[in-house]
């Protein structure tokens, strides 16, 4: 029986023996037996020309690998942004993540990916309510001092509301917000305290001296400390820098006078000698410390001296009330 001619399976065009190329659509010719050992039914693979505009056909993604990957996207996000809350989130191990993303049955593991969510919520939520109560607590000392925070508290509560809602990126958003905001005013009200305490160990060192009268330092720190209690920082500071040029101002007066008399009581007491020599010493160190622009150190270590050696000398205070006999200075 004769063989049939050879045609194109395309187009239907006659080909010659041993033609491996459509010369009418340029598709590829199998091999001679080829056609046979493909099953009749099936779809003839269009030809791919040169030059041809149409893109090439890529398989339609799977719906549920979009999804996995989104998911766990937004874990490792709550992740990150949950550390700050001092919480400690679950996540899939990385070589899980890897398997789940190349799987070509990401339906169980879509599954897995929503079970983590859901313990990460309820753990972020707990989180939230541990927040609240430290926050709240901040709060209620910058009102004390009255800083207002109301804005922040009424955010606490949005935050706290939204972790339990399941939105969880409004609510660490609101977080961040929130506890950089209460950090912030914290910062301002200690460095006014701190700058207070500062003056005020000042100014009781001074006393002890006797460049201030005494009972000063008290009637000051009752003053400062209801201008702070307040919340008017700024005047706040400025008072202090006031208060500390006068205190400066006093020692630059007094001070000459007092070192010397305090050079000659050592002279006197200790005589010659290692102790006499330390004493000595201390007290020019002392006294270089204020010439240099450090005042606090060196009125620091002048009543450190002065305590250590015992000795009283007339008070040094520049228009001081008399007080009959020499108070111990």
């Amino acid at each position: 029986m004769a063989k049939p001619p050879l045609t194109c399976t395309t187009c239907g065009v006659p080909l010659a023996s041993g033609v491996r190329v459509c010369p009418a659509c340029h598709g590829p010719v199998p091999p001679v037996g080829a056609e046979s050992a493909a099953p009749q039914d099936a779809e003839p693979t269009p030809p791919v020309l040169e030059g041809d505009p149409r893109p090439a056909r890529r398989p339609t993604e799977n719906p549920f690998a979009t999804d996995l990957n989104r998911r766990l996207a937004r874990l490792a996000q709550w992740s990150e942004s949950a550390e700050p809350l001092g919480v400690k989130l679950p996540r899939l191990p990385a070589w899980a993540e890897e398997v789940a993303g190349r799987s070509r049955t990401p339906e169980p593991w879509a599954e897995v990916v929503r079970g983590v969510e859901r313990l990460a919520q309820r753990r972020i939520a707990e989180a939230f309510d541990r927040w609240e109560e430290r926050t709240s607590s901040r709060i209620g000392r910058l009102e004390a001092y009255s800083v207002d925070s109301r804005l922040e508290r009424s955010q606490v509560e949005d935050a706290v509301h939204a972790a339990k809602l399941g939105d969880i990126a409004q609510a660490l958003a609101t977080f961040q917000q929130v506890d950089r905001v209460v950090t912030l005013k914290e910062r301002h009200l200690d460095q006014a305290r701190g700058d207070l305490e500062h003056l005020l160990a000042f100014l009781r060192d001074l006393e002890v001296l006797g460049f201030v009268d005494l009972g000063e330092p008290a009637e000051v720190a009752s003053e400062l400390e209801r201008e702070l209690r307040t919340g008017h920082l700024a005047s706040l500071k400025q008072r202090l820098r006031l208060l500390r040029s006068r205190a400066v101002g006093r020692i630059s007066e007094a001070l000459p006078d007092y070192v010397a008399r305090f050079g000659d009581r050592l002279a006197a007491d200790r005589g010659p000698g290692p102790a006499g020599d330390a004493d000595a010493r201390e007290l020019a160190i002392a006294a270089r410390a204020v010439v240099l622009g450090h005042p606090e150190e060196g009125i620091r270590r002048l009543r450190a001296l002065r305590e250590a050696t015992g000795l009283t000398l007339p008070a040094a205070s520049p228009g001081a009330p008399e007080r009959g006999q020499r108070p111990s200075a």
